[in-house]
């Protein structure tokens, strides 16, 4: 009778909906048993993976911090000139691994914040998921809750604290936000699964200020979003970095090109931040002119000079 469990389920579970009734005890007890089961399958030890990971790498030297947050509740569909579908939140994930896995001396934390969605349509599933890089070789990947009472990065700060390398000052930190238009004010509906909850600049200069707890200022901010670069948005995070890479027009979902920042060992072998930066903007703004047709805008900010 209950040879496929899954179907049997769903069968009850229609038919208890339809007239009414709460399940019955049997199908309650099979149903909580068989989500158990799925939340089990789903869990892995990811303490002894990441120290396994981690002793291998002991004698890797690291130069480069990157964190980068990936916004992807909303509608990230775009197309290209040729009409190829895509979803840039998905493409832009794509190249935040390919930039971890392409630097050996860097550790990179990927934070992807997907829609909301339910499991047998009554049980909410994790909606965010994030990648831990170092030197190369993911350590952790593994899905976390973002359906908190407000639109803040907490949890992207409290894993940040638990992995990330432990006195390092002498690294280089860099921080890349991926996304539609940051509001200065109001900002309810940035989230398409909680229209109610708002998020702003504020919210992101808070998320620095947690990021940095350990540190002065990152070396670079890199605002991959439209409208990044108006004077509040600059005044705000520029508190908490030294130079700021921001369009100050509309960048249509095409995003920079994340491809500047793979191999920094090479691109970055002098340590010069500011040059990295005019290079990192030129090349965005060359991508972005053979792909679009409207008015192309890259700002580079000295946080120094424009204070």
């Amino acid at each position: 009778m209950i040879g496929n469990s899954d179907t049997y389920i769903r069968k009850h579970i229609r038919s208890a909906v339809r007239s009414g009734y709460s399940y019955p005890m049997s199908v309650n007890g099979l149903f909580c048993a068989v989500f158990l089961m799925f939340l089990t399958s789903c869990s892995a030890d990811l303490t002894l993976q990441r120290e396994t990971r981690l002793a291998e790498l002991s004698s890797f030297d690291t130069k480069y911090s990157l964190i980068f947050i990936i916004h992807g509740d909303n509608d990230y569909l775009y197309h290209d000139s040729r009409g190829n579908k895509y979803k840039a939140n998905e493409e832009a994930l794509a190249a935040a691994r390919r930039v971890a896995e392409e630097n050996s001396q860097a550790e990179v934390f990927i934070f992807h914040q997907k829609p909301g969605s339910n499991f047998l349509f009554f049980f909410p599933i994790k909606d965010g998921e994030y990648f831990y890089y170092r030197n190369g070789m993911l350590i952790e990947n593994d899905s976390y809750w973002r359906n908190q009472e407000q639109a803040n990065i907490d949890f992207e700060i409290d894993l940040y604290n638990q992995l990330r390398l432990i006195n390092q000052s002498n690294l280089i930190r860099m921080f890349v936000y991926l996304g539609h238009e940051i509001p200065e004010i109001n900002g309810a509906g940035y989230d398409l699964s909680y229209p109610d909850r708002a998020f702003t600049v504020d919210n992101v200069a808070n998320g620095l200020k947690g990021f940095t707890s350990d540190f002065s200022k990152f070396d670079l901010v890199i605002l991959s979003t439209c409208y990044g670069g108006t004077p509040y948005t600059i005044g705000k995070l520029g508190a908490f970095t030294k130079t700021i890479i921001a369009s100050p027009e509309n960048l249509h979902l095409s995003y920079f090109d994340l491809s500047a920042l793979e191999r920094l060992d090479i691109r970055l072998l002098d340590g010069s931040v500011p040059a990295f930066a005019k290079k990192f903007a030129q090349q965005s703004f060359d991508k972005l002119i053979s792909d679009l047709q409207t008015e192309v805008s890259v700002a580079i900010y000295d946080i120094e000079s424009v204070q």
